[in-house]
């Protein structure tokens, strides 16, 4: 660790990993193995490596203990808290009070933003924007170059809570496909590459490759011409 400029009050466990050149602002907690790359910006208040807390009846599976990694020149702004277990990729920024849990990976230079939660055992890929309030819940995949509105909500159980044996599975979004402001996917769909999902739309079906779909429930209109 070289001189990073810690400002105080700040907490860094003495086993935690951190870069050369790394901003560490007010308050920031990193906790035992955490790992933040060269040239990271952790902004005031923000939390990395915290551990989950899970309640007795809670179906997520307590995992052992795996350090949270940043990446290389990656920026986590105010208050936000990357629990242990994520991996969050080269240059990417997780915006203010946003909130990435256990096992989630996230890839380079993408965005996760302001008050967007992102729940357990989900995968982003790189370059992908997901906007301010977006709920993505567990179990979710993301492919490259995706671009998620703002205030999105992401559903994975069918049951609703009454059927907790069975696995709950979120949508899949495919490469460089788009969600419009608002939109509601519900569990196991899959939103093809290319596809727009129109703002406000509620999706209960799949949409196909380079497909616009809109309404509530979504029905895929027409294919996409344009870029």
């Amino acid at each position: 660790m070289s001189d990073s400029g810690a400002a105080a009050p700040a907490y860094i466990s003495p086993l935690a990993k951190i870069g050369d050149d790394v901003g560490i602002g007010i308050g920031v907690i990193v906790h035992d193995g955490a790992v933040v790359g060269d040239g990271c910006v952790l902004q005031d208040g923000c939390v990395i490596g915290k551990p989950a807390a899970l309640s007795d009846r809670s179906t997520v599976k307590a995992s052992v203990f795996t350090p949270a990694v940043i990446g290389a020149g990656a920026k986590v702004c105010a208050g936000a808290i990357v629990f242990a277990g994520a991996t969050i990729g080269e240059r990417t920024v997780i915006g203010d009070r946003a909130i990435v849990r256990e096992r989630v990976s996230v890839g380079d230079e993408s965005l996760i933003g302001a008050g967007a939660i992102v729940e357990n055992d989900t995968t982003i890929g790189s370059r992908v924007k997901i906007q301010t309030l977006v709920n993505v819940t567990a179990h979710v995949t993301i492919e490259d170059e995706v671009f998620v509105g703002p205030g999105v909500l992401m559903a994975n159980d069918n049951t609703a809570g009454r059927a907790p044996e069975v696995p709950n599975v979120g949508p899949t979004l495919r490469h460089g496909c788009r969600i419009g402001v608002g939109a509601v996917l519900l569990p196991e769909i899959e939103i093809g590459s290319g596809a727009f999902v129109a703002a406000g739309s509620v999706v209960t079906a799949s949409v196909g490759p380079g497909m616009l779909a809109m309404g509530a429930p979504a029905r895929e209109i027409r294919a996409i011409t344009d870029s």
